[in-house]
């Protein structure tokens, strides 16, 4: 029996299965059907309803700490000065600025740092200290193709996490320093303690949770309950930074939004067993076509099924990249569902939106 517990963790299953599924398909991110609106809506990290997870890894009005581990000198404090809105254009980029400046000085001694080179050398000074990098240092930049202003530019860290240029951008090299820019600044606050994942920071959270769902200690300490598997997300990730939490977060709101933690669900798969395998899974090529494939059932059946997604999905990248979050969940929801309207090629052509 062991050793067919590879093949139950295959990624991915055919259209059309039996709701129990076979020991090859069980606990592939594929579904046999349409995900509800609420489904979509409501994200958890287990294969039945549980706590949410912590908080994205940095979000302008809910950073703890000042620049470069000063408290009360970063972008909270100046977010806070004059203004109640913490995704405001003027507050964000003058916060962005500030960590920019700082991170100049703490470096290199003068107040002005080419972002995109700085950005680099902060990964691969990680990566020269040790830090577990296993495709390598490398800050990759993808364009949005546009003929005209105002230019969009998308930053993926060597981690996977992924931010966009925040202001209006005249010039694609302003779109790509605008990136790097708001890009250095997570990367230089998720080096700050506070942002590490500590049996103190387990503790709260579980006790939040508990609190916010009614349960009580013994739901916490039993691995089969919502909250015992956010207690066994968090422990699994002792250690481990925000944006690092945040990048394994993604593969689970994928899989939710995708339709797959509820079908596994009902193909009997435990949750112990789900979190297991995808906490130390990486999104892949294979898990993106097993996706992409279907929405593209889901538009076969339902015409305009990826083209409402997809304007969906656009807004909200839209909204997050503006207000300077991380992008990597819709970004990845994106590209899946174009990957989608290719695999349908011509055939649809009515209700596809352009590649």
């Amino acid at each position: 029996m062991e050793s067919l517990r590879p093949q139950r963790l295959q990624p991915g299953i055919g259209y059309g299965a039996t709701p129990t599924g076979t020991l090859r398909s069980s606990l592939r991110p594929g579904v046999t059907g349409h995900a509800t609106t609420s489904q979509i809506a409501q994200m958890s990290v287990s294969v039945s309803p549980g706590p949410p997870p912590p908080p994205p890894p940095l979000q302008l009005h809910s950073l703890g700490v000042g620049i470069m581990g000063n408290p009360g000198t970063g972008a909270t404090a100046m977010a806070s000065q004059g203004s109640n809105n913490p995704t405001n254009p003027a507050v964000l980029r003058e916060a962005v600025d500030a960590v920019v400046r700082s991170f100049a000085k703490h470096t290199q001694g003068y107040g002005r740092v080419n972002v995109v080179e700085a950005l680099q050398e902060f990964w691969q000074m990680k990566q020269s200290r040790g830090a577990d990098l296993r495709n390598g240092a490398l800050v990759v930049y993808e364009m949005v193709p546009s003929n005209s202003a105002p230019y969009v530019c998308y930053v993926c860290l060597p981690g996977g996490s992924c931010f966009g240029s925040f202001q209006f951008c005249p010039t694609k090299a302003e779109a790509r320093r605008s990136a790097a820019k708001i890009a250095l600044m997570n990367s230089v606050f998720n080096e700050h303690p506070s942002r590490r994942i500590t049996e103190e920071f387990i503790e709260k959270s579980v006790c939040e949770a508990l609190a916010s769902f009614n349960g009580n200690r013994e739901e916490a300490d039993n691995p089969n309950t919502g909250i015992g598997a956010f207690r066994f997300m968090l422990e699994s990730n002792k250690g481990k930074s925000m944006l690092e939490f945040q990048e394994l977060m993604t593969v689970f709101q994928l899989l939710h939004w995708n339709g797959s933690l509820k079908a596994m669900r009902e193909r009997q798969c435990s949750r112990q067993e789900v979190l297991a395998h995808y906490s130390h899974r990486a999104l892949d090529d294979d898990m993106r076509t097993q996706m992409a494939a279907d929405w593209a059932n889901r538009e076969q059946s339902v015409a305009g099924t990826i083209g409402r997604e997809l304007a969906a999905t656009e807004r909200e990248l839209e909204e997050a990249r503006l207000a300077g979050r991380e992008l990597r969940f819709y970004k990845e929801k994106k590209d899946i569902l174009m990957l989608a309207v290719g695999q349908l090629g011509a055939a649809n052509t009515a209700t596809l939106p352009c590649v």
